[in-house]
């Protein structure tokens, strides 16, 4: 895998290297765009419950590619690096701890809180970026996380509550990738060992609550089965592809293309679940707006004069 290093977008491959990971990038994000209609139609499954399927149906569908690609040795060596193992545990606890706070958000009728933790997440992905791989930032990028964090603020005032949906979604999935971009491991070995950490509590609790009958799987309906079985490869692709776009570009790059995702879950909160949005909802969305459009003009503006 091609690795950014750096604050540049360079990286074995080079230019053929970006080019793969814009696709990635884009590929992935399109897919997290629409996920609200795939979680919509199986609402019923508790969040917890749901979660814990994605994990044992990802652990199914990645073990037939790891077999299929022969990459079983890459993952047993990896159990022989314990600073790796370590990081991606940490890893593992944000991904999962993104899946709940998201299927709880579509589950409350919170997919407009969605859009706006994906709309920060891009900027959150550029300051993590500066802190921690020393990505130089210029000044309209510090005005565009301030604009940001006053959309935030804003928000929180006018509803005398901070949304913390859309915080934690930034947050986890912000660091998420950092941590991914980091480590040199396989994508698909890498996302394969952090669902196999989860999996024998993800089993146990499904064991628990069909021995319960609590559990929505098995539970009669063959169209929620199938749908359920899914989850695997609904979760496992666009991930795969995400990691695939953080190893060959820069967290700014990356965080520019997110932009797609937020947009899809704003217009579909609006347009087609009819989530009511407020004047505090335009005020705040429009600061964080402003400021990724201003990210957005100078990014622009940098690649145009490298290539003259």
């Amino acid at each position: 895998m091609a690795e950014a290093v750096g604050s540049g977008e360079s990286g074995v491959g080079g230019e053929s290297a970006q080019r793969q990971g814009v696709f990635f990038g884009l590929a992935a994000y399109l897919c997290w765009g629409v996920f609200p209609v795939y979680f919509k139609s199986v609402h019923v499954v508790t969040p917890l419950e749901m979660v814990s399927h994605r994990i044992c149906w990802s652990l199914a569908f990645l073990m037939i590619l790891v077999l299929g690609k022969g990459a079983w040795r890459d993952m047993l060596q990896l159990f022989a690096r314990p600073k790796s193992l370590a990081v991606l545990c940490l890893s593992t606890l944000l991904i999962a701890a993104n899946w709940l706070v998201f299927i709880y958000a579509i589950n409350a009728g919170e997919v407009l809180q969605s859009s706006l933790g994906y709309f920060i997440n891009p900027l959150v992905s550029v300051l993590l970026g500066f802190v921690f791989l020393k990505e130089r930032l210029v000044r309209v990028q510090w005005v565009s996380i301030l604009l940001a964090a006053l959309g935030v603020v804003y928000l929180a005032v006018s509803f005398g509550v901070m949304p913390w949906i859309s915080l934690l979604l930034a947050a986890t999935f912000g660091l998420y990738g950092l941590i991914r971009k980091s480590l040199k491991v396989d994508p698909l070995v890498g996302l394969t060992v952090e669902t196999l950490l989860l999996a024998p509590i993800a089993f146990s609790y499904l064991l628990w609550m069909q021995r319960h009958g609590s559990a929505a799987f098995l539970s009669g309906s063959s169209r929620l089965d199938f749908l359920i079985s899914l989850s695997g490869i609904v979760t496992a692709v666009p991930l795969l592809l995400f990691i695939g776009a953080t190893k060959r570009l820069r967290l700014a790059t990356v965080g520019f293309l997110q932009y797609i995702t937020p947009t899809l879950h704003f217009l579909l909160a609006v347009l087609i679940y009819g989530e009511t949005f407020t004047h505090a909802h335009l005020v705040s969305f429009g600061f964080i707006w402003c400021g990724l459009a201003l990210y957005s003009f100078n990014a622009y503006k940098s690649v145009r004069e490298k290539t003259v």
